[in-house]
């Protein structure tokens, strides 16, 4: 047995207005046109559809069952089009985010309030964990996408890097202030607060200080930019950090200067390799691409 949604709609409109007339002007056709939907609807399911009662078409007793359902069809049928025509146009969705600890409480809250605001039906989990921790998440698909650093990729996964510029940060009034940029010859007596000496970015920086033959004086090795930053604003030291993480404590006092050789902060975005992302995923991850733009380097394709 098979029934067309035109059919379905013409017995609703009939039921609720006790009229083919008004019926057709409901669904904006010819009354002969409901009556022809109403007659193969009703030859379909095998008995009367109405009857009619002081000039009034009303629902027969075994049709009065079916209308519930007829209802309940098109208003899910109504459903399903407004969640197509919301998630063409990207406004509803949930989007799972892990990212790294100085993510979550710096950069990315910002990107995520200017996403948010033209999207009233989209949801957001965000958690912030460690790289490693991170990467299992996307591997077994609990998270969309991932907010990492130097990520040496996975099959279960797929990646693009950002390469982000780095600066010297200093204490307000230190004596290198004037400099236009900073060398490692000038950071020989400077006491360094860096990065974990196993990370990507260390290394980095290890090997500029070598090829200048200035040996790196550790004061703090710390896992995140973020702290970095907040020990120079109190003057414990110098530090290399990314110009992402310098930028957002410029109004607390410290100095930020370019630094040379340049280094690099390697980001990456990692996303479960099986299948499509969703619209309003791939959306964020342009947004958050987008929001990068000032502090990515020019020098890396």
């Amino acid at each position: 047995m098979k029934f067309k949604l035109r059919q379905l709609e013409a017995f609703r409109a009939v039921a609720e207005t006790g009229s083919m007339t008004r019926a057709a002007q409901k669904l904006e056709i010819s009354q002969p046109a409901v009556s022809r939907l109403l007659s193969d609807f009703s030859n379909s399911v095998g008995f009367d559809l109405f009857q009619r009662r002081q000039g009034i078409l009303e629902p027969t007793s075994d049709s009065r069952y079916l209308l519930a359902e007829v209802t309940r069809i098109i208003d899910n049928l109504e459903h399903l089009e407004d969640l197509r025509r919301d998630l063409t146009e990207r406004t509803v969705g949930h989007i799972r985010i892990a990212c790294l600890p100085g993510f979550a409480t710096s950069h990315l809250p910002g990107v995520l309030v200017k996403f948010l605001e033209d999207r009233p039906g989209v949801t957001v989990s965000l958690e912030p964990d460690r790289p490693e921790r991170i990467l299992e998440w996307i591997i077994g698909q609990q998270y969309d996408c991932g907010l990492t650093d130097a990520f040496s990729g996975h099959p279960a996964t797929i990646s693009q890097d950002l390469f982000i510029r780095s600066v010297c940060i200093l204490p307000k009034g230190h004596s290198l202030s004037d400099k236009e940029v900073i060398t490692p010859p000038d950071l020989a007596s400077e006491r360094l607060i860096h990065t974990r000496r196993d990370s990507w970015f260390f290394q980095e920086l290890y090997r500029s200080f070598g090829n200048s033959n200035v040996e790196i004086n550790s004061l703090v090795e710390v896992r995140q930019f973020t702290t970095a930053c907040i020990m120079v604003k109190e003057g414990l030291g110098a530090s290399i950090v990314s110009a992402l993480d310098a930028d957002a404590f410029k109004s607390s006092g410290i100095v930020i200067k370019p630094f040379e050789p340049k280094i690099l902060h390697r980001l990456s975005i990692i996303q479960p390799a099986s299948g499509p992302s969703s619209p309003v995923i791939l959306d964020f991850i342009d947004a958050f691409r987008e929001s990068l733009e000032p502090y990515i380097s020019k020098d890396v394709e």
